[in-house]
């Protein structure tokens, strides 16, 4: 992708950086996977959470055991996602690692989603 350096390090917010159309399609099919992935996470945490609260405080014994290995999938794919989005949009590291844990605390992942979306569509016009 083709940026310069202010654009890599960062820019100015509110500032569209400029992009080839190639590099904003390719942004933009990231963004949408990692909006996919954010829901599905933030969901699968809920319905985990949900059964972590039925099994442990509530005291049920049957709860279905294979939420969490749904939830764990569901994640892992969100953390390769995440992770292609920020090469693509240059996050700095921090930036990076705080919406990739975003998935690990209930509905978190909403709010990262919302908020990460709004900043690259507005820093790269998709």
């Amino acid at each position: 992708m083709s940026t310069t350096p202010e654009q890599a390090s960062g820019g100015t917010a509110g500032t569209t950086r400029v992009v080839s159309d190639a590099d904003r399609k390719k942004i933009g099919s990231a963004l949408l996977r990692y909006r996919v992935l954010a829901y599905a996470t933030g969901i699968w945490l809920l319905i985990l959470t949900g059964e972590m609260v039925a099994k442990y405080i509530i005291g049920i014994e049957n709860v279905p055991a294979w939420i969490a290995i749904v939830h764990g999938w569901v994640y892992a794919i969100y953390l390769v996602l995440t992770f292609d989005l920020s090469i693509k949009v240059r996050w700095p590291l921090g930036r990076t690692v705080g919406t990739l844990l975003a998935g690990t605390i209930p509905f978190l992942s909403f709010y990262v989603e919302h908020k990460r979306t709004q900043q690259v569509k507005a820093d790269f016009g998709v």
